[in-house]
């Protein structure tokens, strides 16, 4: 009796397994045909561009997201209230050093929530730092009245993209504050990014307390210019301008849709990315790509005729670069009105090659949902486990929720991230629709997981 219990729960298990396997599959063949992610980024990207919290961009970005997702008839569309930061560039940055008697131009970008320098811009001696310690070593003595330049590169051989950006971010957030502290009067960081390029990227930085300096990014080739600069001419003197300014918190949006579910419609699983992006480009890997793969999760399981069985949301966050207001609202929210998020999936690493999900949750969960990884082989993803989930569903852990991230290949995300480089022109067509492909099947596969 045991040996056929045994046998009956075998043939139930590999019966489970063939039939999501022909869904699955069904889902690549629709999204490769006959996918729309691609066609909407392009309207996204060419038709509004640049995304910045408060914005004009950000406002026709919820305008169009939630017009798309009305278009595609899912049970429910509608907009989610929040406040926002409003900062803007202004006039574009200038900047330039003298050498052996010579003006020597640079391309810089005002790093996001940085003061501006006045009308007549800032004109020091500039000194250069690897990291924190090194500043603190030098002390007031050394820094007082100068301008900083905080040197220090992603790792190169650190094979995780994602690692390199986090070993070297810090000076970027904080550089401006730790540097005030030693009487600093402005402060510039090399770009993060692994390229050798002349595209300065901006990025979010903040205050602690006490003054204010301005700051700015410069370019990976600027900054190793610079840096040989400085060492042939220990007083060398560096004059940069930027324009920018922060307004009053603007009135912004969440845009979710969803498809009600037909056994557990209580339980929800949230797919979803942030419809906001920096003002130097059009926003197409951070976030573009993982907005219009959300969408094209709900609008495939649609097309195919499929009846979740779990309420599946996709939610286009406001303010992930600069603020994260979107994501804390969507979780303080969820709490509020005591839903029960069971999956949440977050696409923000850009539209490249699919290589995995990470993971957050308990090792059960863990286990589960590691269980997947045969059904995702013949589509060469292999990379499903522990790991990390996103910023914007960050929030939801607090629910209990189970966090995943979709992993496409990292190696040239930094080409482009927070840069003028990212563009609608840096996206390929297929490593997105193959990314929204593997974000389908992977929530059509938690929709039912016993």
């Amino acid at each position: 009796m045991k040996k056929l219990l045994f046998l009956f729960f075998v043939c139930q298990y590999a019966f489970a397994q063939n039939s999501d396997s022909v869904f699955v599959s069904k889902i690549y063949s629709e999204i490769l045909s006959n996918g729309k992610a691609y066609d909407n980024l392009r309207f996204l990207c060419k038709n509004i561009g640049p995304r910045l919290s408060g914005s004009i961009g950000a406002q026709k970005a919820v305008e169009y997201t939630q017009k798309l997702m009305a278009s595609y008839g899912f049970d429910r569309v509608y907009l989610q209230d929040v406040m926002v930061p409003h900062w803007e560039r202004g006039a574009k940055e200038e900047a330039y050093y003298l050498l052996n008697g010579k003006k020597i131009k640079v391309e810089i970008a005002a790093l996001g929530g940085s003061v501006a320098t006045g009308p007549n811009g800032l004109s020091a001696e500039v000194v250069e730092f690897r990291d924190f310690n090194e500043l603190k070593e030098a002390g007031i003595e050394k820094v007082k009245g100068k301008i900083v330049f905080f040197n220090r590169p992603m790792d190169p051989t650190k094979v995780n993209t994602f690692a390199a950006y986090g070993g070297a971010v810090d000076q970027r957030g904080a550089g401006a504050s730790q540097a005030a502290q030693y009487g600093a009067i402005g402060v510039i960081v090399r770009s993060m990014n692994l390229r050798s390029d002349d595209f300065p990227h901006t990025g979010g930085m903040r205050y602690s307390g006490g003054n204010m300096i301005p700051a700015a990014a410069i370019s990976t080739n600027g900054a190793d210019a610079l840096s040989l600069a400085i060492k042939s001419n220990n007083n060398l003197k560096f004059y940069f301008k930027q324009n920018c300014k922060t307004l009053e918190d603007a009135p912004s949006y969440n845009v979710i849709g969803e498809i009600k579910g037909s056994e557990s419609p209580d339980e929800i699983i949230v797919v979803g990315g942030h419809l906001d992006s920096w003002d130097l480009a059009e926003g197409a890997h951070d976030d573009g790509t993982g907005c219009m793969q959300s969408i094209e999760v709900l609008r495939v399981l649609k097309a195919l005729g499929y009846k979740p069985k779990k309420t599946i949301r996709a939610v286009m966050f406001m303010n992930e670069e600069n603020g994260l207001r979107g994501g804390t609202k969507y979780a303080d929210e969820a709490v509020k009105n005591k839903e029960k998020h069971v999956f949440a999936l977050e696409s923000d690493s850009g539209g490249f090659t699919p290589r995995g999900f990470g993971i957050v949750g308990e090792e059960g969960d863990i286990s589960k949902i590691e269980k997947f990884k045969e059904l995702f082989v013949p589509y060469s993803i292999h990379e499903i486990g522990k790991g990390s989930g996103g910023a914007d569903i960050g929030p939801l852990a607090k629910t209990g929720t189970v966090l995943l991230g979709f992993k496409p290949d990292s190696q040239r995300y930094f080409d482009y991230h927070h840069a003028s480089t990212d563009t609608f022109e840096s996206v390929n067509k297929r490593e997105l629709e193959l990314g929204a492909a593997a974000m389908a099947s992977m929530v059509y596969l938690l929709d039912n997981q016993k």
